[in-house]
C-alpha cells in the first residue's frame, strides 16, 4: 500500500476527525481489520457483525502500533498521538476507501467471477501474467465485500495489473464489488448451482453475475466459458469485446488432445486466434482446460505470446485445499480438495479420483451447503455419479451427505459407509487406508474437512 495522509482518509470515507495528534503527514502504510495482525503505521478498521464488534479491540490495536482507527461512535477518551475518524458504518467506509484508492491508480484490472472455479482461474491467470508483468492478485478466495477492498488496498505503484476475484452469494452484491474493481477485463468461469438457495435459479444467478459489467471500463474485454449454455449466447450482447473458451467448435479459444499422467499434470493442445501451442498444466482433471484457456485469452489480450503463456501455466500453483496432491508413504495419495463444494465441483473432483493411478480409491464426501430445496436431489446426483465411476469406496459424512450415501448404494458403488460426524469417519478411515490408496477429501467449507485431511496425514506419514 502507498502511504496515505489522514486528510486523504477523512475525505475518502466521508468522516469526522477526532483525537489528539500532531501531524497529518503520510503515516498510514497499511489497513487492518484484524486486531491480531496489527503492524506499525496501520489504520485499524473495526468491523461490526451479528456476533462480533471490532470496536472492542480499538485500544489494543492502537497500543500494538496502529496509527489510528475508524469508529462508528464517539469515545470517552482518546489515546495521545493517535487519530480517530468517525464514520456512520465502518464496513461501508472500508468500501469507500477502496473505491477512492483504486481511483488513484492507472492500472489494468482483471475481475474473475462465476459459480465454480473462480479461485483456480484467478491463480492461473495471475501465474501467466506474472511472466511479463508486476501482478497483484487476491489472496486465496478473499473475494467478498471485505476481501476485495483489502486486496485493492494492497496496490502499489509497481503493480501493472491486478487480478481480483469477485464472489457473491446473494442478489445485489455484485454491483458494489464492480464499483470497487472497475474492471478492464471480466472473466466468467460458468453458471452453476452454488448459492442457488439465495438466487432461486441459474438464470437468476446469471443476472446477478452480469452486474459485474455495471462499472466496467469502456471497451471491456469479456472472457466466457463457451461450453456453458447460459454464457455462450452472451457473445455479441455484452459491451466491448467478448471471446469464448472451451471445447465447442464455436469457441475462440479451444483445447484438444487432452492427456494426463494421472499423477501430477494434464496436457493439451490449445488453438487461439493467434496460434497453436501445447500446455502442460501442473494439476489434474479435464476441467483444468477452462482456466488454462481463459489465461491464454487474457495473456494474449495483454500482448503475451504462447511461449510466455505456457511458461506461466507450468508455474501455476493452486490455492491451499484446492485439489492439492499430497504424496504419502506406501504410495498413498491424498487429494485435498476440501475448501468448498457444489454439485459441479464434486463431479469434477470425482472424475480426478476416478482417473488417478491408485489401487484403491476412497471418496470422503461431506455436505454441500446453500442448495435450498434442491439439496436432497443435488446430493443424490453426486451419489449417482459415483456409481458411474471406478471409485471403490465412499465415506459420506454429514446430514445432507446421507443422500449421497443412499444414491451411491443404489448405484452399486462397491463399498459405502455413512457417518454423522467427522470423528466417526476418522475412526473408520484408520482401518480403510491401505498401501496404494488414493483418498479424495471434499465438502463445503462449513464442514471444516481440513481436520480429516490432517488426520489422514497423521496416519500415513511423509512420502
Amino acid at each position: 500500500m502507498e502511504a496515505l495522509t489522514i486528510q486523504q482518509i477523512v475525505e475518502a470515507v466521508h468522516g469526522k476527525l477526532l483525537g489528539e495528534f500532531s501531524s497529518t503527514e503520510p503515516i498510514v502504510t497499511r489497513v487492518e481489520t484484524d486486531s491480531r495482525t496489527i503492524h506499525p503505521g496501520a489504520l485499524f478498521i473495526p468491523l461490526v457483525g451479528e456476533r462480533f464488534d471490532g470496536h472492542a479491540y480499538i485500544d489494543q490495536a492502537l497500543e500494538d502500533g496502529a496509527a489510528g482507527c475508524l469508529t462508528q461512535r464517539e469515545r470517552e477518551s482518546y489515546q495521545p498521538g493517535k487519530f480517530y475518524i468517525r464514520v456512520e458504518n465502518t464496513r461501508q467506509a472500508l468500501r469507500d476507501l477502496a473505491v477512492w484508492y483504486r481511483s488513484q491508480f492507472r492500472i489494468q484490472v482483471v475481475a474473475v467471477t462465476g459459480s465454480v472455479g473462480k479461485t483456480t482461474a484467478k491463480d492461473m491467470i495471475a501465474s501467466v501474467l506474472s511472466e511479463k508483468f508486476e501482478v497483484l492478485k487476491t489472496d486465496g478466495n478473499k473475494n467478498n465485500d471485505i476481501g476485495l477492498p483489502m486486496t485493492v488496498l494492497r496496490l502499489e505503484k509497481r503493480h501493472q495489473i491486478a487480478v481480483v476475484e469477485l464472489g457473491i452469494n446473494h442478489p445485489g452484491e455484485m454491483d458494489p464489488l464492480s464499483d470497487i474493481a472497475r474492471p478492464d477485463v471480466v472473466v466468467m468461469t460458468n453458471i452453476g448451482d452454488s448459492h442457488i438457495e439465495a438466487f432461486g435459479s441459474r438464470e437468476n444467478t446469471l443476472l446477478a453475475k452480469l452486474e459485474v459489467f455495471n462499472h466496467a471500463q469502456s471497451g471491456v474485454y469479456a472472457v466466457l466459458n463457451g461450453d456453458d449454455p447460459l454464457l455462450a449466447p452472451l457473445k455479441g450482447r455484452l459491451p466491448g469485446t467478448t471471446v469464448l473458451c472451451g471445447k465447442d467448435q464455436g469457441c475462440d479459444y479451444r483445447a484438444g488432445e487432452l492427456e494426463s499422467d494421472w499423477r501430477s499434470q494434464v496436457s493439451c493442445q490449445v488453438k487461439t486466434p493467434y496460434g497453436n501451442g501445447r500446455m502442460d498444466i501442473p494439476a489434474l482433471g479435464g476441467h483444468m482446460i477452462y482456466p488454462t484457456l481463459m489465461a491464454c485469452a487474457v495473456g494474449e489480450w495483454f500482448g503475451m505470446d504462447l511461449e510466455e503463456i505456457a511458461a506461466g501455466v507450468r508455474n501455476f500453483a493452486p490455492t491451499k485445499m484446492r485439489m492439492n496432491i499430497l504424496t504419502r508413504k506406501d504410495d498413498i495419495t491424498i487429494l485435498d480438495d476440501g475448501y468448498n463444494a457444489n454439485p459441479q465441483s464434486m463431479r469434477a473432483a470425482i472424475e480426478v479420483l476416478d482417473g488417478y493411478a491408485g489401487e484403491y480409491k476412497i471418496a470422503v464426501l461431506g455436505d454441500m451447503f446453500e442448495l435450498g430445496t434442491m439439496a436432497g436431489v443435488l446430493h443424490a446426483g453426486v451419489g449417482q455419479f459415483l456409481g458411474k465411476s471406478h471409485v471403490d469406496c465412499l465415506v459420506a459424512v454429514g446430514e445432507l451427505a446421507k443422500n449421497i450415501y443412499d444414491a451411491a448404494v443404489s448405484s452399486q458403488v462397491p463399498e459405502c459407509y455413512y457417518f454423522e460426524t467427522k470423528e466417526e469417519a476418522q475412526l473408520a478411515l484408520h482401518d480403510m487406508v491401505r498401501p496404494g490408496a488414493t483418498i479424495l477429501v471434499k465438502a463445503s467449507r462449513g464442514m471444516a474437512f481440513e481436520t480429516i485431511t490432517e488426520y489422514l496425514k497423521s496416519i500415513t506419514g511423509e512420502g
